[in-house]
């Protein structure tokens, strides 16, 4: 038993005792590097909001202690809110499809900014709190939608085939529609819509070294197009996109 017991706890002892040392290690480069001032930054983030998804790119200086400049590059996805996904009930294998949908659309943005000091982080830790705004130059992208149609070849309707065409609101209703069919269609079409936005909102810091960034970030941003991009039918075509998001970021900092 003795012998069995030894057998187990020397090793244990060898393994914590090489994780301190190396846990001490690890602290004391970082906590060197932690004493440097940067004045760079890089950051990438994860976007969620309430119509779609994204992710974003941004660069940031430091002009003083309180205030820093940033250029940022996102990439979200926006649907309508009047959106409904359903599929067709009579069709085995049926695939969804949001029911009026006319185009796919994105958008990409860039833009300048500022974030102003609130509340510094402590040294031993803690969030680091700054109020940002920002605006700049967007790009709405709409790929127009292509669904499975049922063509039917009598009247039985037990006799079909399945083509991929355009929807055509018109022509196409829930009876007829199998489901959506691949995103790869209709990018030969994409259409293109400028506009601007302006964005503000709230930034969390936690990370725990300040050569790494770790931030959670809430804000709204509002989006305005001279030419309203078409998203579902017999629905105007969009100008105003008002959103509100939380993102994500991780990031670096270097001279």
């Amino acid at each position: 038993m003795k012998i069995f017991v030894k057998i187990i706890f020397i090793p244990v002892i060898i393994l914590i005792s090489s994780f301190s040392g190396f846990s001490q290690t690890y602290l004391q480069k970082n906590l060197l590097h932690d004493s440097v001032i940067y004045s760079k930054e890089l950051s990438g983030a994860v976007i969620a909001h309430n119509l779609g998804f994204g992710i974003q790119y941004r660069r940031s200086n430091n002009i003083t202690v309180f205030k820093k400049r940033f250029f940022e590059f996102e990439f979200v996805s926006m649907k309508s809110p009047k959106q409904i996904r359903i599929i067709n009930p009579y069709f085995y294998n049926s695939k969804s499809y949001v029911y009026g949908k006319l185009n796919s659309v994105f958008f990409l943005r860039g833009g300048y900014g500022f974030q102003h000091l609130l509340n510094r982080k402590p040294y031993w830790g803690g969030i680091e709190v700054r109020y940002f705004y920002s605006g700049g130059a967007s790009i709405g992208i709409a790929k127009p939608i292509y669904l499975y149609i049922l063509n039917f070849l009598s009247t039985n309707y037990y006799e079909y085939e399945i083509l991929t065409e355009k929807y055509n609101p018109d022509e196409y209703f829930y009876e007829n529609i199998y489901g959506r069919a691949p995103f790869t269609k209709g990018l030969d079409e994409i259409k293109f819509y400028p506009g601007i936005y302006l964005k503000t909102g709230i930034n969390f810091e936690f990370g725990v070294f300040k050569s790494k960034k770790t931030a959670i970030e809430v804000g709204s941003i509002v989006e305005f197009l001279p030419i309203g991009v078409p998203i579902m039918a017999y629905i105007d075509s969009q100008n105003l996109f008002i959103t509100v998001y939380i993102s994500f970021s991780i990031g670096k900092r270097y001279n």
